[in-house]
């Protein structure tokens, strides 16, 4: 198929408005667009002036803004499912919350690893790089307690040469610079504040040297970022190591992109913003900016 996969996420969140402003200001070809999401959903938010085609997805459930239901739950785990089922060109994600997942029985930390579930293959492994224009991040970890954070030498090698290929392949970009991040304050400080530098990042980066990648040593991160003009991707360890920095910089137009997979997914930067939900205050920036990543 050859139209991009529009889910419009949490039924209950801001996912539908933000998918049909997206759409009305982006005003794209109906032919290339497919929305698996569900007419009742659409119709409460606003629905889009094009006739989209509906893959629609069940939902019995009152629509109920602002609320964390196991209905809406499944049906953002079941959209999801079928976009991938649907084999686009790409797919495009609103924001589902974790906690309507696991009260409907399905125990993934996000979107990103349901992707994983259902479309990796051959040892493929789904990662996640956020894009605001020429400032990229890789997470080495994604959503994952602080505490559970775990690095490997053998992880950090197989994740940025997955990234290498992602440059190579869907950027055109033969040669980028990558910079890594510290793990620790300071990278470390010698290993007086931690050894992971030390004992697993820059052994791992010798051995991507090898492979003719162009990566920095392990770096602070507190000051890299204000540097990442200067690279084509940051590689950060952690959730909010990469996310606080592009976010305060890029904003709404932070999009994450899953990479790693035969398709591209690609969602706004942000979760499903149930304190404004169904009061039409819900700002589109974030779901243009992600479809037209991939448009």
């Amino acid at each position: 198929m050859d139209k991009i996969i529009i889910t419009t996420g949490d039924p209950n969140g801001i996912g539908a408005e933000i998918t049909v402003k997206a759409l009305k200001k982006l005003d794209l070809p109906a032919c290339d667009i497919l929305l698996v999401s569900n007419r009742k959903v659409l119709d409460f938010y606003g629905n889009p002036d094009k006739d989209y085609e509906i893959c629609e997805i069940p939902f019995d459930e009152e629509v109920q803004p602002g609320k964390v239901t196991k209905a809406a739950g499944e049906f953002c785990f079941q959209s999801l499912k079928k976009a991938c089922e649907l084999k686009g060109r790409a797919i495009v994600t609103a924001p589902v919350a974790k906690n309507a997942l696991h009260l409907a029985g399905h125990n993934f930390n996000g979107q990103t690893e349901i992707l994983q579930e259902f479309l990796a293959h051959d040892g493929q492994l789904a990662e996640m790089l956020f894009v605001a224009e020429n400032f990229r991040v890789l997470l080495l970890t994604r959503h994952c307690a602080l505490k559970d954070v775990t690095l490997t030498k053998e992880l950090v090698i197989e994740k940025i040469m997955n990234l290498q290929k992602f440059f190579a392949e869907k950027l055109g970009i033969t040669k980028p610079k990558f910079a890594l991040c510290g793990l620790n304050p300071h990278a470390g400080e010698g290993g007086i504040l931690g050894r992971e530098e030390i004992e697993i990042l820059q052994p791992a980066v010798e051995v991507l040297r090898g492979c003719g990648i162009n990566i920095t040593n392990p770096l602070p991160a507190d000051t890299l970022f204000i540097k990442y003009a200067d690279y084509d991707c940051i590689i950060a360890n952690y959730h909010d190591q990469g996310l606080i920095p592009i976010k305060t910089v890029a904003g709404a137009k932070t999009v994450n992109m899953t990479i790693g997979l035969d398709v591209i997914r690609t969602s706004p930067g942000h979760g499903t913003a149930f304190d404004i939900a169904g009061k039409n205050h819900a700002d589109e920036t974030g779901m243009i900016e992600a479809i037209k990543a991939v448009y």
